[in-house]
C-alpha cells in the first residue's frame, strides 16, 4: 500500500487515517463474540467478506468504527474486532456523521438494513448522502423485516404477503440506488451477497472514495424471505439477468450465444436489446464519473420487482467537497479570525430574562 508523506493511506476515503505497521489477517478482525444469525443468512457471507477485506486497507483497527442501527444486520459491530456502536433505530447515519466530523483520523462505516435505513431512518440516510459525509454505508437489503419476524419492509414487492400484509402489500417499494442518486450521493453501488469477489471489489471502491459511499447488498433471509434473490444465483439465469457495470466500458452482458446490451431508445430512455440486432455505436458506455447523475439514474431504473434485469457495480463515483472536511475548515477559520474568549463570554452583555 502506498502512503502519503504523513504515513497515511494514499486512498481518498482513508486519507488521514493512521496505517498499521503490523501485517494483518482476517483473523485479526474477528471478535470473540459468537455470531448469532440464522443458519444460511446472507449476513455471514458479507461479514466474512468484510473481515477478509479490512486487512488489505492496512489501517489500525483502533481507527476503524462500525456504527449500526436496529435489525439483524445491526449485530455487525459485535463481530468486528474494531471499535463500534450498536445505536438506535434509523439513527446510525446521524451518529456516524458526528464521529466522522469530530474525528478525521477514523474510518467510519455504517451497517444498516432496508427497514432500519429506509423506514424510520430514511431522513437520516438521505441527508448524510446529500451532505457527502465521509461515510461508507452498507445497506443490507433482504426485502423483509427479519429481526421482528417477517413484516413487509420499504423494499418488499407490491403484493407481498407477510404477517403485517396478509392480503398483500399495497406499498410501492423504494429502489435504494435510485433513492441515493436522487439524494445526490457521490458514490452509489450495488452487489449481491453470493458473489464474494464482487462484494470485495465493490467495498474496495467504496473505501477508496472520499465522501458518502452507499453500497446496496442484496442479501438472503432464509427464514422469512428465503429465495428472494435465487434467480441472481442460478448459473443460467444470472448470466441473462445481471448487468455488470464497468467504468468506461460498453454495457454488454449475457451468455456468449445470446449477448445483450443496454442501448438508448428514441425517447432517451435505456432499454435492453439483443447485441446482434443493434449498431455497436448505440450501446451505452458506462461513465460512473459523469457529474450529471441522469445516466446513473437511468441505469438504476432498468429492471423491475422480478429482478429482470438487475444492474450491479458502481453506478456513480464523483468527487466533491465533503461535509466533515468543510465543517472542520469552517471551525478553523472561525477560531483564527475570532479567537475564543471564555471570559468575554461570561462577562458579556448578552443576557436573558426568564
Amino acid at each position: 500500500m502506498t502512503t502519503t508523506d504523513l504515513g497515511f493511506p494514499a486512498l481518498g476515503g482513508l486519507a488521514g487515517v493512521p496505517v498499521s505497521e503490523e501485517k494483518q489477517s482476517a483473523k485479526d478482525y474477528k471478535s470473540d463474540q459468537e455470531v448469532r444469525w440464522c443458519p444460511g443468512c446472507g449476513d455471514y457471507i458479507v461479514l466474512n467478506a468484510v473481515q477478509s477485506f479490512m486487512p488489505t486497507l492496512g489501517l489500525k483497527r483502533e481507527n476503524i468504527v462500525f456504527v449500526s442501527g436496529i435489525g439483524c444486520s445491526s449485530r455487525f459491530p459485535y463481530y468486528m474486532n474494531t471499535y463500534g456502536m450498536h445505536s438506535i433505530h434509523g439513527r446510525a447515519p446521524a451518529i456516524a456523521t458526528g464521529l466522522a466530523t469530530a474525528r478525521p483520523d477514523l474510518s467510519v462505516w455504517v451497517v444498516t438494513g432496508d427497514g432500519d435505513a429506509l423506514s424510520i431512518g430514511g431522513n437520516h440516510l438521505i441527508h448524510a448522502l446529500r451532505r457527502n459525509v465521509n461515510l461508507k454505508i452498507l445497506l443490507f437489503n433482504n426485502r423483509i423485516y427479519g429481526l421482528t419476524k417477517g413484516q413487509y419492509s420499504p423494499t418488499s414487492e407490491v403484493g407481498k404477503v407477510t404477517k403485517s400484509t396478509p392480503a398483500g402489500s399495497l406499498d410501492h417499494p423504494f429502489n435504494p440506488v435510485s433513492l441515493a442518486l436522487g439524494a445526490e450521493a457521490s458514490f452509489v453501488a450495488r452487489t449481491v451477497d453470493s458473489d464474494r469477489a464482487h462484494v470485495t471489489e465493490t467495498l474496495r471502491a467504496a473505501a477508496e472514495h472520499r465522501g458518502s459511499a452507499l453500497v446496496e447488498i442484496y442479501q438472503n433471509c432464509p427464514i422469512f424471505n428465503d429465495g428472494a434473490f435465487d434467480v441472481l444465483k442460478d448459473n443460467d439465469e444470472k448470466q441473462r439477468r445481471i448487468i455488470p457495470l464497468k467504468h468506461g466500458e460498453p454495457i454488454v452482458f449475457g451468455p456468449q450465444d445470446e449477448r445483450l446490451a443496454v442501448v438508448r431508445d428514441g425517447g432517451g430512455d435505456f432499454r435492453v436489446a439483443k447485441f446482434s440486432e443493434v449498431d455497436e455505436s448505440d450501446v451505452v458506455v458506462h461513465d460512473a464519473e459523469r457529474e450529471d447523475p441522469s445516466q446513473a439514474f437511468a441505469l438504476s431504473r432498468l429492471g423491475a420487482q422480478d429482478l429482470d434485469p438487475t444492474v450491479t457495480g458502481v453506478f456513480r463515483s464523483v468527487q466533491r467537497a465533503t461535509y466533515d472536511d468543510l465543517a472542520r475548515a469552517q471551525l478553523a477559520e472561525a477560531a483564527h479570525s475570532n479567537p475564543p474568549n471564555l471570559q468575554g463570554l461570561l462577562t458579556g452583555r448578552d443576557t436573558w430574562t426568564i
